[in-house]
């Protein structure tokens, strides 16, 4: 069962020009326990007093094994929401409600296939960020690989991706692609591409017995890349989907 629980905000920074990095603890002083890929409920009131709820990954790097007292979210701008006024003005000291952790878009210990891929576009990479230490313990094992395509418009715009780079660096069998829909690099980095995530796997060539894919973002990304996948044969069991509607 979901617990529920008061946030305070510690920290604040702009990650791109439209979406915010923010980190909470909790004001019980709990630990939470999460396992990397689950999201939190942010829950407040409309002006006119209805109650709402918005919905965040949890951002914070974590194996999954220990509870974490710092809460990590990422937050996109939306034009007039209640969500992006409320989180955008919360001051250093400002406490939320939540409630949490849900969902299963989850590394699953079961899983034997050869290479992950792991597909975001915006905010839809958290999740991802969080799963970093269990891909460091993935590769550890062996015979695995582990691709993420990362979709934005422009390099502004491309959300922790210093760190997916560092990571890629000291873990040969994580490859990071940057995907640019609009605007290359000032400096292209080696595995840059240019397009849309989906347009990025046919010169991965996915097949059922090598692939298992996560999918994350976007909806008309998610729901492209997914059909893409069936076409190269991936059975639906095999395409794991979080889709990341912006509300008002």
């Amino acid at each position: 069962m979901a617990d529920h629980f008061q946030l305070r905000l510690v920290d604040s920074r702009m990650l791109a020009p439209a979406v915010r990095h923010l980190a909470f603890e909790r004001v019980d002083g709990q630990p939470l326990a999460f396992a990397p890929g689950q999201f939190l409920q942010i829950h407040f009131q409309y002006d006119d007093g209805t109650p709402t709820k918005r919905s965040y990954s949890v951002a914070t790097v974590g194996d999954g094994s220990t509870p974490v007292r710092r809460i990590e979210i990422a937050v996109s701008y939306v034009e007039g929401g209640a969500a992006t006024r409320l989180l955008g003005e919360l001051p250093i000291g400002g406490v939320v409600d939540a409630s949490g952790p849900y969902g299963r878009f989850c590394l699953q210990a079961g899983d034997v296939h050869p290479r992950y891929l792991l597909l975001a576009t915006g905010t839809g990479v958290t999740p991802y960020r969080a799963m970093l230490p269990q891909i460091g313990q993935l590769l550890a094992g062996g015979g695995r690989e582990v691709v993420l395509l990362y979709g934005a418009r422009n390099e502004a715009e491309l959300l922790y991706g210093e760190e997916f780079e560092a990571f890629a660096r000291s873990h040969p069998g994580f490859t990071f692609h940057a995907c640019l829909s609009r605007q290359p690099r000032a400096v292209p980095r080696p595995d840059d591409r240019r397009g849309h995530v989906q347009d990025a796997l046919g010169e991965l060539a996915p097949r059922a017995e090598r692939d298992i894919a996560y999918l994350c973002g976007n909806p008309d990304m998610v729901d492209a890349a997914f059909a893409a996948l069936k076409e190269y044969g991936l059975p639906v069991p095999q395409i794991r989907r979080e889709k990341y509607v912006s509300s008002r």
